[in-house]
């Protein structure tokens, strides 16, 4: 059997799964309610809320992007996940008491409470464009590995009849694809669905990696103390980085690392859409919090598998590309990591991209709803004309992404939620930490100017006085929009 047939024989088999978990958790004459769809009835079992989180949160831009930045960051990244963790602990004891406590279906309510109508559209069309493109491109990357592994070998071997759509159609034909997969497990049920599916493919993505690792060590045949005292004694290895000159500095990243949290978690209808499932308060911190000291060791195993890679690639005398985005699937489809591991790696990626969109669209689809069209416990069908519409608009963005083509991912995701999720930190903030108000009518202004300024200082600011903003530019964008409301305020 070729490469791309058993990709696609395992592709189908792990569809099927998550179909028939679907199709399970769709059962009862309530479970394809708004209810089931938004809420999950408010019945989910915390711990499997916060399994499925690291799926959902990880995404395939994790398996194949943070092994491939040790290359020019080293494993200073887990500077910014010791930050991910202080952050996660103010999301479970600051944020989810609010939103529980306003029983809240999507997050963006609590600032028509606080502020007003346009305040409420306003954080949520920043919602809407922060996930829309940070999903999108995360499951670019996954749709580029399955259309080099998958759709183009198929098609080469289908006969030179199908050479006109070995282009940017057969692309487009894969990314329809993936989307057309997650809208039919995810039309019925939505988050009632997703909760199971996610814990599924959490479970899948982390046994791929450990399969990953495992082919590795075989290769170098290294045991596990030798693979401790491989990496620890990498140069790659560095953690820790005091130059107050550089990106990667340790407090730049530690407090940018809180911030993204608070941001890109307790501010993200996705994320606090699962936490809102758990049937009370003191269950959805657990859930935070267990999360939250997970993801430290995980991205602690991405990146040392990063340095094992490379490290093979030393030792074997293997060219590696410029790209580190491009490493782990150059490996894997070169052979030089053995035809098993080719099992692993797919049931990663498919996890990783399906696991990430699916809550995604799910969120997309509520925040619309509730948000901006205000149709909340009524009108399924609606709301399944507004969850075809989300698939639609996230094939579109893909595209686009593919015409951008940003050289890594990850850094990608952060910097554009530097700009995104800016103003939604400065809104909840100013509401939580003061009592004022504002003039409701003014605040999309002072949403949009702020993200602006920031962009002219990022291009500035090495010029004008040679410092480069790294992720850190959130909370200046943040900053800059509680000053605006603060101007604002009513007398």
């Amino acid at each position: 059997m070729t490469t791309s047939l058993m990709m696609l024989t395992v592709l189908v088999g792990y569809f099927i799964l998550l179909l028939l978990i679907a199709r399970w958790s769709g059962r009862g004459k309530d479970a394809t309610s708004n209810d089931a769809f938004f809420r999950a009835g408010r019945r989910a079992p915390w711990a499997m809320v916060a399994f499925g989180m690291i799926g959902a949160s990880i995404s395939g831009v994790s398996l194949i992007s943070v092994p491939g930045w040790v290359t020019s960051t080293q494993m200073s990244y887990l500077q910014m996940c010791m930050g991910f963790f202080f952050g996660y602990l103010l999301v479970a004891f600051v944020l989810l008491p609010v939103y529980y406590k306003l029983k809240l279906t999507s997050i963006y309510g609590y600032l028509r409470q606080r502020f007003g109508e346009r305040t409420h559209k306003t954080g949520a069309v920043f919602f809407l464009l922060s996930k829309l493109t940070g999903a999108a491109a995360r499951l670019y990357l996954v749709c580029i590995v399955l259309f080099t592994f998958i759709t183009r070998p198929l098609m080469t071997e289908m006969g030179p009849q199908f050479g006109a759509l070995y282009g940017e159609i057969s692309f487009a034909v894969t990314v329809a694809i993936i989307l057309l997969l997650i809208w039919l497990y995810t039309r019925r049920s939505g988050i009632a669905a997703i909760v199971r599916t996610d814990a599924l493919q959490t479970l899948c993505l982390l046994l791929a990696v450990v399969g990953i690792f495992w082919a590795v060590c075989q290769r170098l045949d290294l045991n596990i103390a030798e693979v401790w005292s491989t990496i620890v004694n990498n140069d790659m290895s560095r953690v820790f980085v005091w130059d107050g000159d550089s990106k990667q500095n340790f407090w730049r990243q530690f407090f940018s690392g809180i911030f993204i949290v608070i941001v890109m978690t307790g501010l993200d209808q996705d994320m606090m859409q699962k936490n809102l499932t758990c049937s009370n308060l003191c269950d959805a911190q657990k859930d935070m919090c267990a999360y939250g000291i997970a993801f430290v060791p995980v991205n602690a195993l991405f990146l040392g598998l990063g340095v094992l890679l490379y490290y093979y690639c030393n030792v074997a005398g293997i060219d590696v590309p410029q790209r580190g985005d491009e490493l782990l699937p150059m490996l894997v489809s070169g052979g030089y990591l053995g035809s098993l591991v080719i099992i692993p790696f797919t049931i990663g990626i498919v996890a990783a991209a399906f696991s990430s969109a699916d809550s995604a669209i799910t969120a997309l689809t509520t925040s619309v709803c509730v948000d901006i069209f205000e149709r909340n416990d009524d009108a399924v069908a609606f709301r399944k004309r507004v969850h075809l519409f989300v698939v639609g608009a996230f094939f579109l963005c893909i595209l686009a992404f593919r015409i951008i083509n940003s050289s890594n991912a990850i850094d990608a995701i952060y910097t554009m939620a530097g700009y995104t999720y800016g103003p939604l930190l400065g809104l909840f903030a100013y509401g939580l930490l003061t009592k004022r108000d504002v003039h409701d009518r003014y605040v999309p202004y002072v949403a949009l100017i702020s993200p602006i300024i920031c962009g002219l200082l990022d291009h500035f600011a090495p010029i004008l006085w040679g410092y480069t903003f790294g992720y850190e530019l959130l909370m200046l964008n943040g900053l800059l929009t509680a000053l605006g409301l603060a101007v604002l305020h009513k007398r």
